[in-house]
This record gives structure tokens, C-alpha cells and sequence, in this order.
């Protein structure tokens, strides 16, 4: 009687080793191999709506993040940013990135979307809270930033990258 062995590892499934005899055992070790690749795919087809939900989610997030940003700042950025206004654009920049990096971080590391969306508004406030801080360190910085001086620009770019490195190793919990 043959003896057929099979090691079969699925991407976030432990591995395993299936052991076949015999004609039949052949058989039904192709077919629960089919079977398997069918269950990956039906996970995959029915987490869809949970990855779309947590997107748009976060998406959200940032574009209410983005809003109340420009919304505070004592400087209209879209404006000198369509007027070509570098340091304008590279604070801009580096703020979204900072809390994107935030965001990042919740999606990943939350145990369901409310949870996700929870640490995304606490995040959301903490950054803001860090252009406040930047603000009142750098006392010039409407001027700096109207008049295109790339070192406010990047200073408080790396800020909110710096502390968006920070926020996002803290809500790993």
C-alpha cells in the first residue's frame, strides 16, 4: 500500500502534515487540499466588508483630523499650498503623515472597529494638541510659514511625525 505525505501551510494557519494510504487516502488528500484553498478564499471574500469598514472608518478619521487642523491653524495651507508655498505644504505633509502613522497603528492593533475609532479620536486630539505645543514653542511660526521659511515647515513637520511615531507605539497596548 502507498503512503503519501503532504505538508500543507496556509497563511495565517498553523501548518501541517497529512498522511495519505493507499489510492483513496490519494484522493481525499487532493480533495481536502481543494477544500482548504476554498475556506481561504471564502475568508477572504467574507472579511471584505470588515477591511472596507475599517478604511472608510479611518478615512474618516483622517479627514476630520484634516478639518479641524486647517480649521485651528492661524494660516489657510490649501491656499498657500495652491499658491506654492513649500513650508506650507511640507507642514501639511508631515502633520498627515504623523497621524497616519497614528492611524495605522489603531487599525492594526484594535480588537474591533469601535475600538478602532476610539483610539483614532484620542489620537486625533493628541496631534492637534501637538501643533498647539509646536505653535506656542515656535512663536513665529504663522509668519515663518506665510513667508515660505522651509525651517518652520519641517520643524513642525518632524514634530508631528516624531510624536505620531510615539502615539502610534503607545496604542499597541
Amino acid at each position: 500500500m502507498s503512503l503519501g505525505h503532504k505538508k500543507v501551510c496556509y497563511p495565517g494557519l498553523p501548518c501541517y502534515r497529512i498522511t495519505a494510504r493507499g489510492e483513496e487516502g490519494q484522493d481525499w488528500l487532493a480533495a481536502s487540499e481543494r477544500s482548504l484553498e476554498k475556506t481561504e478564499e471564502t475568508r477572504l471574500v467574507s472579511n471584505l466588508p470588515l477591511y472596507l469598514a475599517y478604511v472608510v472608518t479611518a478615512l474618516g478619521l483622517l479627514g476630520a483630523f484634516t478639518a479641524i487642523y486647517v480649521y485651528i491653524t492661524p494660516y489657510h495651507e490649501l491656499a498657500l499650498i495652491r499658491a506654492g508655498n513649500r513650508t506650507a505644504a511640507f507642514s501639511l505633509g508631515g502633520v498627515l503623515i504623523g497621524f497616519g502613522l497614528v492611524l495605522a497603528s489603531t487599525v492594526a492593533h484594535s480588537v474591533n472597529l469601535l475600538d478602532m475609532a476610539l483610539w483614532g479620536g484620542v489620537a486625533l486630539a493628541f496631534q492637534i494638541l501637538v501643533f498647539l505645543l509646536a505653535a506656542l514653542l515656535l512663536k513665529e511660526l504663522r509668519a515663518g510659514i506665510e513667508a515660505d521659511k522651509h525651517s518652520y515647515g519641517i520643524t513642525l513637520a518632524a514634530m508631528s511625525i516624531a510624536t505620531g511615531l510615539i502615539n502610534a507605539g503607545a496604542v499597541t497596548y
